[in-house]
């Protein structure tokens, strides 16, 4: 591929609320998946940089979004390699199992969006776009596996149309600088 056709990434935030406390017994099969999920996410093709808490291996302990609150921030090359890791790996176990650990969302929980080659959005900008796609629906500025738009779509719709200022009802932080480290 050339270089080029890497010149944006696919960034994408999910949420999912907690049915138990962390330390519960309830989510210990949960927390034991976490390691080897994000290390096959780290060694997945196409994977290019996730969200980690300073000093830590994941960032469950990220609560931006409130306390029962988990958040998974990461980017992809490329639409493809984020829904093999998603739907064709290890991954595919823990959404099989979410119910015992998550509570159904009403609302949209993922969201995915183009960010320039290289960017690493910050929380605040991942809850900025799910507040996004709450509030208006799927566009090339915010959008979902099954309501997808190309790199070369949301370029053009964001040069014809400036960003959306949706409220946002969830508090928001930036990773500290260390958080740009897969570890």
């Amino acid at each position: 591929m050339t270089a080029s056709a890497h010149a944006t990434h696919l960034a994408q935030l999910n949420v999912a609320t907690l049915l138990h406390p962390f330390d519960d017994p309830r989510m210990a099969p949960f927390v034991e998946m976490l390691d080897p999920v994000n290390a096959a996410a780290d060694g997945a093709p196409g994977f290019v940089w996730r969200l980690v808490e300073e000093g830590a291996a994941d960032a469950t302990g990220l609560r931006p979004a409130g306390e029962d609150v988990v958040v998974n921030l990461s980017v992809w090359q490329t639409q493809e390699a984020l829904w093999d890791f998603s739907y064709r790996s290890g991954h595919l176990e823990v959404m099989r199992r979410r119910r015992e650990w998550f509570a159904r969302h009403v609302q949209a929980h993922l969201v995915l969006w183009w960010v320039p080659a290289g960017h690493r959005p910050t929380i605040a900008e991942a809850l900025e776009r799910l507040a996004d796609l709450r509030v208006h629906g799927p566009s090339p500025r915010a959008f979902t596996f099954a309501s997808a738009y190309t790199a070369a779509e949301a370029a053009q719709h964001l040069r014809a149309v400036p960003p959306a200022q949706p409220e946002l009802s969830a508090r928001t932080a930036e990773p500290a600088p260390s958080a740009d480290t897969a570890a």
